[in-house]
């Protein structure tokens, strides 16, 4: 991992309403090639700081930077342009259009390197490929998530932030979720995730954030977090999770 983080953000303070802040000086460090993982009880500000990143949540201060780039409240077509992948938990996919649309749309700021990386991402998800004309709206829950993880990749990101990409499926589709996850991040995406299996999330990711309140309540290495005794006490005894 290069010395330079990716991606920092630091002491964001956003919200979606005036005058109620749900992120109160939240802090994050993506190094190039990492795997990050943040979890936290409801209401923590987890997904506010996925989208604050992503541009769709004004940030009222603090900065976001990407390659030591100002990035802070960047429109989020400018940051797909500029390597930024976003994958929403809900809604995450154009119903009406076929699976080779939805990627189409993922790529509509280069059309012309269709060809390729459609071959890329049918490499990670076969399903796509064979599947290419069938109607999105007519997939499951789990192919659906790989559909809006595709269309992400299409741009060739730099870095992959991921809503709770195991959110309402079963245990054997929540696991491939992971597996597609960690996969990504072994062709050098570096990846944020924002994940209620807290237990499986910290068990894969480099690095860990525990959000509590709108701020960092703990963090360090995946595995640390996993069996530090306060995290035990605090997060991981109420955070929905697959047994270790």
């Amino acid at each position: 991992m290069s010395a330079e983080p990716l991606l920092i953000a630091d002491d964001v303070t956003a919200g979606y309403l005036p005058g109620i802040d749900i992120l109160t000086g939240c802090n994050l460090v993506l190094q190039q090639g990492e795997f990050v993982g943040i979890i936290g009880p409801n209401g923590a500000g987890k997904s506010t700081l996925l989208k604050s990143l992503f541009g769709l949540v004004d940030i009222r201060s603090g900065s976001v930077r990407l390659r030591g780039q100002p990035i802070t409240n960047e429109p989020a077509n400018r940051l797909v342009a500029m390597g930024v992948g976003y994958v929403p938990q809900t809604n995450n996919v154009f119903q009406n259009l076929t699976i080779e649309e939805n990627l189409e749309m993922g790529l509509y700021l280069a059309p012309k390197e269709f060809d390729e990386r459609f071959a890329y991402v049918s490499e990670l998800f076969p399903l796509l490929a064979d599947r290419r004309k069938q109607r999105a709206g007519g997939l499951s829950g789990g192919e659906r998530q790989m559909v809006a993880m595709g269309r992400a990749l299409m741009m060739q990101p730099s870095v992959l932030l991921l809503d709770e990409p195991s959110a309402g499926l079963s245990p054997a589709l929540q696991d491939e979720a992971f597996l597609r996850a960690k996969e990504i991040n072994a062709t050098g995406v570096s990846i944020v995730m924002v994940e209620q299996n807290a237990r499986r999330c910290l068990q894969i990711c480099h690095r860990g954030y525990v959000l509590d309140q709108g701020r960092n309540a703990y963090t360090g290495p995946g595995q640390d977090l996993l069996h530090d005794p306060k995290v035990i006490e605090l997060y991981l005894g109420t955070l929905a999770g697959a047994a270790e």
